[in-house]
């Protein structure tokens, strides 16, 4: 589970409901909405998200003013989306204070790779290390340490690793996992997931045949337990 509060701003019932449903499956679960500016500019108040999705073409109140508005007090990182992919126009949003700018219609693993990239520069995190049973993770590096031995990751086994830290305790379904490695055409690549998984307690288990950090849930898909961590 990601913890970081997301609001998600189009007067597209449909497109905010698809990307309410992008961002749940990628594991962020702190999720508040609005379908207008004014709208947007109230919960921006009250809820005060860690980030912004705006979309720029709204009837009245567009995108500009409120991240204008937002401006006036505010560095809150925002991402805007456009169907309008001129020049003029991304210039413009960056001038006023966005951090990205992503034109419509994108793909939903680029959206949640810019999310991903303006949270880490804007809450970086202090320490990368994941402490397990037998290793640590260090997900900077992309490295484990295992019995003062350095074992490194390949890019997969990077991206499922953080993943199932993301939601760390809970059980993280086939299918997400697939996609993660995959993208979203995942379907028969269920053996591609099971050869990683593999690859990857043979690096953080002690003993990978009898796994206690990387388990299996049946007929569902993987569980990361990280050592200390509330279940």
């Amino acid at each position: 589970m990601i913890e970081h509060k997301i609001l998600l701003v189009d007067d597209d019932r449909d497109l905010l409901e698809m990307l309410c449903s992008i961002f749940r499956r990628a594991g962020y679960t702190d999720l508040v909405t609005a379908s207008s500016g004014p709208e947007a500019l109230r919960v921006w108040r009250e809820q005060q998200p860690a980030l912004i999705v705006l979309d720029v073409m709204m009837p009245g109140m567009d995108g500009f003013e409120v991240l204008r508005e937002i401006r006036r007090t505010s560095r809150v990182p925002v991402l805007m989306l456009t169907a309008r992919g001129e020049a003029e126009d991304r210039i413009e949003g960056l001038e006023i204070g966005a951090d990205d700018y992503l034109p419509k219609p994108f793909l939903p693993k680029e959206l949640l790779l810019r999310v991903q990239a303006i949270l880490h520069r804007a809450y970086p995190e202090p320490n990368r290390t994941v402490k397990l049973d037998a290793a640590t993770v260090d997900l900077e590096k992309a490295e484990v340490w295992k019995n003062g031995e350095r074992l490194p990751l390949t890019a997969k086994e990077l991206q499922l690793f953080q993943k199932l830290y993301e939601n760390a305790g809970r059980i993280v379904t086939t299918g997400i996992l697939c996609e993660t490695i995959c993208g979203a055409f995942w379907q028969g690549y269920e053996s591609t997931l099971s050869t990683h998984i593999r690859h990857l307690r043979e690096k953080i288990e002690a003993n990978p045949s009898k796994p206690v950090s990387l388990v299996t849930a049946k007929g569902l898909g993987y569980r990361l337990n990280v050592k200390g961590a509330k279940s």
